[in-house]
């Protein structure tokens, strides 16, 4: 393990226990307000940023440990999501929010986590580069998602956020209309998402510090 990875590793264990810490706040007045439990888990929002969380955890604990880092695969996924979920919100629905937010914890999974995660993509992109193809499966959570919660909310009577609410003015063709239009985001993300990494490597431009240590550590792109 190299000196320089120690900071990293810590800095990345304290945002993940930030954002620990910003969930279980949130989770805990959503108990105690009439949207329960089951109703906070079903936000794309909370989803995600308990992904980025422990894609940072188990991040920083490798780096700490010099085991084999986190995949790019899931890195890639953890990164596409919480980017795509900032930038909804800060689009969408920052003017939407309710009075029992709570502003700190609402900040942190809005603004912070979706931050670290595009820097560290950009300041750390994957060693090598990414085929296309292997950027598919980032696609398929969103749409499961999609279909979770347009099957869930009619016998929830409750839907996470009003585009994808069929009882809103437009119904189902409103719904459909920002189902693609938030499909096409996610898959322009994910596209320069690994535009980025390939451009990179085109250039000659390396990894970032410790590219080298985790090239020696796995030879699959995705894996690594």
């Amino acid at each position: 393990m190299s000196l320089s990875t120690k900071p990293e590793g810590s800095a990345k264990i304290g945002l993940a226990l930030l954002g620990v810490a910003a969930l279980a706040t949130s989770l805990n007045r959503a108990t105690h307000t009439d949207e329960g439990a089951a109703n906070w888990i079903s936000y794309f929002t909370n989803l995600s940023n308990l992904l980025g969380a422990a894609v940072l955890l188990t991040g920083g604990l490798a780096l700490l440990r010099g085991t084999r880092p986190v995949p790019d695969l899931l890195r890639g996924a953890a990164t596409l999501y919480l980017v795509i979920t900032g930038a909804v919100y800060w689009t969408l629905l920052a003017g939407t929010i309710d009075a029992n937010t709570i502003i700190w914890a609402n900040n942190v999974v809005h603004g912070v986590m979706p931050a670290v995660f595009l820097a560290d993509w950009l300041l750390r992109p994957p060693p090598r580069r990414i085929p296309w193809t292997r950027s598919l499966p980032w696609l398929a959570f969103p749409l499961l998602y999609l279909a979770y919660s347009l099957l869930r909310g009619p016998h929830a009577g409750w839907y996470p956020y009003d585009f994808l609410d069929p009882r809103e003015p437009g119904g189902y063709g409103h719904v459909a209309t920002w189902s693609v239009i938030i499909t096409l985001a996610f898959t322009g993300m994910a596209s320069l998402l690994v535009l980025y990494v390939n451009a990179r490597h085109r250039r000659g431009g390396s990894g970032g510090p410790g590219a080298s240590e985790r090239e020696g550590r796995d030879r699959d792109p995705m894996t690594a």
